[in-house]
């Protein structure tokens, strides 16, 4: 049974709770504000991201550990929703149980598309599933998102796009390209497990683009010694946002070579956003959540390989490198499909999500 929505609850802030807030996320949660009155609870956890957390979100916040979550969730008829994303094995029981015993809608916010197979994982999941089947509602970051969350019982699914700044992103204008600029390949991100540097240095080596065309492959976030020595490659280590779009404005194409380990499988990979809105085409396997959540499509606006396979992802490079023209096509394409992907789409799947929990909160 559908049971209205009282109007003074819709007055009432929508608690977020997270672990970090990312300067990419800043204006997502402004446009969020924008729609629903919002706080965010924040608490310290393991930093998947490539840019630090920012000390002010634009929005009221709460630090808190992941311990007073629970606390801060369970206030009665102080919330319009809580909102909880998966990180935390604390911080997400925690506002999930504190929503249930104050009656409040709760909504999930899901970047996982895939279980872990860690220890950790393997005793918690029972916990993480039964989650996903109670909440009133879930928010996720994508249609490969969508499906796992369904397949475990999830119901009232709603997609919140991710997306990136666009004054960074989207107005600058490019510098133009000095004439017989070699191809350039870029990567951005940190040197970790499950991002698959060493499988794309592999693929580099098998390319033979330098020695055949003076190719190179810029590394941004690994240090130095990351780049092995190989011909035409260089590692810059950790550079700004203003600088990273400054390399892509000067590239033809950016690798994503993620891959599954263990306890990672990258959820989305916001550098897709960042290449495709420069015009620049993207190279990712099928570990990327961008590329199986529908925005990076083979041979629409880059090309999709399978993940831990250096020769396929050679072989897609090489094919780039040597038609250009067919990247700058790739390219346009992208920029074009990235459109959609912004602030205020995240912010209406988060409503819609809140809403619909409303509607149906158990």
């Amino acid at each position: 049974m559908i049971r209205p929505v009282a109007s003074a609850r819709t007055d009432r802030p929508i608690l977020l709770v997270t672990s970090r807030v990312p300067p990419e996320r800043v204006g997502a949660l402004r446009a969020l504000a924008e729609r629903a009155p919002v706080e965010v609870a924040v608490f310290e956890g393991r930093n998947h991201h490539f840019t630090e957390s920012v000390d002010d979100p634009g929005v009221p916040t709460h630090r808190v550990s992941q311990a007073e979550v629970l606390r801060l969730a369970s206030a009665r008829g102080r919330w319009r929703a809580v909102i909880a994303g998966t990180a935390g094995r604390i911080a997400l029981p925690a506002a999930w149980r504190g929503a249930r015993m104050a009656g409040t809608p709760f909504v999930l916010w899901s970047a996982m598309w895939h279980e872990p197979t860690t220890p950790a994982f393997v005793v918690a999941r029972p916990m993480l599933r039964r989650i996903v089947r109670d909440a009133d509602a879930v928010a996720t970051y994508g249609a490969h998102v969508s499906a796992h969350v369904r397949a475990l019982g999830g119901r009232r699914v709603h997609i919140a796009p991710q997306a990136v700044d666009p004054a960074v992103w989207v107005d600058p204008v490019a510098t133009p390209r000095p004439p017989g600029s070699p191809f350039r390949i870029t990567y951005v991100g940190r040197d970790a497990p499950g991002k698959g540097l060493e499988i794309l240095l592999v693929a580099w080596r098998q390319t033979n683009l330098h020695e055949a065309i003076g190719a190179e492959l810029t590394l941004l976030g690994p240090e130095s010694a990351s780049d092995a020595g190989l011909p035409g490659v260089r590692a810059h280590g950790p550079v700004p946002p203003d600088e990273v779009r400054a390399w892509l404005d000067g590239s033809d194409a950016l690798c994503v070579p993620s891959e599954r380990t263990a306890s990672f499988l990258e959820p989305w990979g916001l550098v897709c956003n960042e290449a495709l809105h420069r015009g620049v085409p993207v190279v990712a396997t099928d570990a990327v959540g961008a590329a199986m959540g529908g925005l990076v499509r083979d041979g629409r606006n880059g090309r999709v390989v399978p993940a831990s396979h250096p020769l396929e992802l050679a072989r897609a490079l090489t094919a780039l490198a040597m038609n250009p023209d067919t990247a700058r096509a790739l390219g346009d394409a992208g920029r074009r499909d990235v459109r959609p992907f912004t602030y205020d789409a995240w912010a209406a799947g988060m409503v819609a999500a809140v809403q619909d929990a409303e509607q149906h909160a158990t």
